[in-house]
């Protein structure tokens, strides 16, 4: 989601109805978990999609936004825009699979998006992004009690604030909302496969099942971020907001047993920066490491703080190491036609995804029309980076291989 409140991890982590020691994890000891951070990254790769590429024979899109200029672009659009890329799956063939967000930054603006997972590949060689299909996501067989935007059951933005997604060992795919939040299971195609599943004892105001019960979650502030274990038994979802009640300026990451479909009761809280803050996405490196995408609020020349951190979740306190800061990236070979050093100046930075053990594909939210962090006045186009670290992760290969 745009308008972000960005995030870092806390020194604490609080582990809630903890199950017996796991088994140790191979090869731990070996993977240099400690010391300072990795240096800097380097750009190796970069491709764009332009910020005006809509879905061949879609439908319109945009209504609510007025009819005023916003970047150069005047709404409403023609056709549905391929835009607002909040999650990434990798699968293996040179293509990947991007979610975009609810659309156009509200539950009140974006009852014409549809919620959809695009299917693109980028050739870095040309510096350009294929799209080469997807598929809309929808309820047929009606696993949503409550009312949803479009008879068809087709889902939009005003349903659900779609903002993580995993590809589950079965090919279906697991997508964490915002509105509720809720873990939401879908088939290869699209369809919704299950009812939605909440996250006990929290709700953001957006949640059709609070009732007159209080929200003890800001708006759209749920799950952000998701990572799958690298055996593919659990999810790791991870809030954007501080639930009510617990410490400021803390963030709940869950643990959610796939096989037994509910929570196990582990959860760690991370300590937030500032409030100004937000995480973008995360991803596993192995049992107990994870790389999230920590970012400020901001875009262009005022943007300070757009980086990927190492955070490893064993011991007393989270262990958080630098891996990349994405506007400080040497650029010998000036690729993208930009200098020496590359800056990845977005708003919303919102996929990660491990190409290979020193490799990273880093790709932006655009929020179209609204986000122009490359270019004021102009829309920002989707950009497909793959980002060199100084060492490697020592990775389980499972991540990428």
């Amino acid at each position: 989601m745009r308008r972000r409140v960005a995030t870092t991890f806390c020194t604490a982590v609080l582990a809630l109805s903890l199950a017996a020691p796991a088994a140790a994890d191979p090869g731990a000891g070996s993977r240099g978990h400690g010391g300072g951070d990795f240096g800097r990254a380097a750009l190796t790769g970069f491709a764009s999609l332009p910020a005006l590429t809509f879905v061949p024979g879609s439908e319109p899109s945009g209504r609510s936004l007025g009819t005023a200029p916003v970047n150069g672009v005047t709404p409403p659009f023609a056709g549905q825009p391929v835009q607002g890329f909040s999650g990434i799956v990798r699968r293996h063939d040179g293509t990947f699979e991007v979610l975009s967000d609810n659309g156009y930054g509200g539950k009140d603006n974006s009852s014409d998006f549809l919620l959809r997972v695009h299917r693109i590949r980028p050739d870095f060689r040309r510096g350009t992004v294929e799209v080469l299909g997807g598929f809309d996501l929808g309820d047929p067989a009606g696993h949503v009690t409550w009312p949803l935007t479009r008879a068809d059951r087709t889902l939009t933005g005003a349903d659900f604030d779609v903002e993580s997604i995993v590809r589950a060992g079965d090919g279906t795919y697991w997508i964490g909302d915002e509105f509720g939040p809720f873990l939401l299971h879908f088939s290869s195609s699209g369809e919704l496969l299950e009812a939605p599943v909440p996250l006990p004892s929290v709700m953001a105001p957006e949640n059709p099942l609070r009732g007159g019960d209080p929200a003890n979650l800001g708006r759209s502030k749920g799950f952000e971020g998701m990572a799958r274990s690298v055996d593919g038994r659990r999810l790791y979802p991870l809030l954007e907001g501080t639930v009510q009640g617990d410490e400021a300026g803390t963030l709940r990451m869950m643990e959610f047993d796939l096989r037994r479909r509910a929570y196990t009761g582990r959860r760690w809280a991370y300590r937030m920066d500032g409030p100004e803050h937000a995480i973008g996405d995360m991803v596993a490196v192995d049992r107990h490491r994870f790389l999230v995408i920590e970012r400020d609020n901001l875009q262009g020349d005022a943007a300070r703080t757009k980086k990927v951190y190492l955070v490893d979740t064993r011991g007393e306190s989270l262990r958080k190491t630098l891996v990349a800061d994405l506007l400080d990236l040497a650029n010998p070979r000036g690729l993208g036609g930009f200098g020496e050093t590359f800056r990845f100046p977005f708003q919303t930075i919102e996929d990660v995804v491990i190409l290979d053990d020193r490799t990273l594909g880093i790709l932006d939210d655009n929020n179209f029309p609204f986000s122009a962090g490359r270019t004021a006045g102009r829309p920002d186009d989707n950009e497909f980076i793959k980002v060199r670290l100084s060492r490697p992760l020592q990775a389980d290969p499972r991540v990428y291989r």
